[in-house]
């Protein structure tokens, strides 16, 4: 049974900047991504913390984008990455987008390392700089978040103020 989270960290990053794409050029490209990434990776990480945790997601299979798409106005399309979206790992990611503060509380409350990729830094959601802020400002935007982010804000929110929050 496949334990990995890949799949729906860039089925999840592909929507956020599908739904709210950077500036024109490579370079803001690449930065949005990555934030889009980091956000989508911490949110998997933290909603599927084990390996049965992704186990039954690959069971049950991850939501779809099709609500967040009416939410965000998208045209839903047939892309078979979109089956991929996972509704609360992509409310979960926008709302460590817009808030970092949040995301470093969440980072904080996650191990150094973890079963789904969570190795290494996330400064570039946790304090993001100056052209990441320009690389991500719809990304990063509360009040453009704000309508998937409200989703499932209140479960996270709930986790983090539970105590011993960590990943297996």
């Amino acid at each position: 049974m496949p334990t990995d989270l890949t799949a729906v960290i860039a089925a999840c990053t592909r929507w956020l900047l599908a739904a709210y794409p950077p500036p024109p050029g490579p370079v803001n490209a690449a930065l949005a991504e990555a934030q889009a990434r980091q956000a989508a990776t911490l949110a998997a990480a933290l909603r599927y913390p084990t390996d049965l945790d992704a186990q039954l997601l690959h069971v049950l299979a991850p939501s779809g984008s099709g609500r967040l798409d009416w939410l965000a106005g998208n045209e839903p399309e047939d892309a078979p990455w979109r089956t991929w979206v996972e509704e609360v790992v992509v409310s979960w990611a926008a709302c460590l987008l817009a808030d970092p503060a949040l995301a470093a509380r969440a980072r904080r409350a996650s191990t150094a390392a973890g079963p789904h990729g969570l190795v290494g830094g996330l400064e570039r959601l946790t304090s993001p700089g100056a052209f990441d802020a320009e690389a991500g400002a719809l990304l990063r935007h509360p009040d453009l978040l704000e309508g998937v982010a409200f989703l499932h804000r209140d479960e996270l929110v709930e986790l983090l103020d539970s105590e011993g929050v960590t990943l297996a």
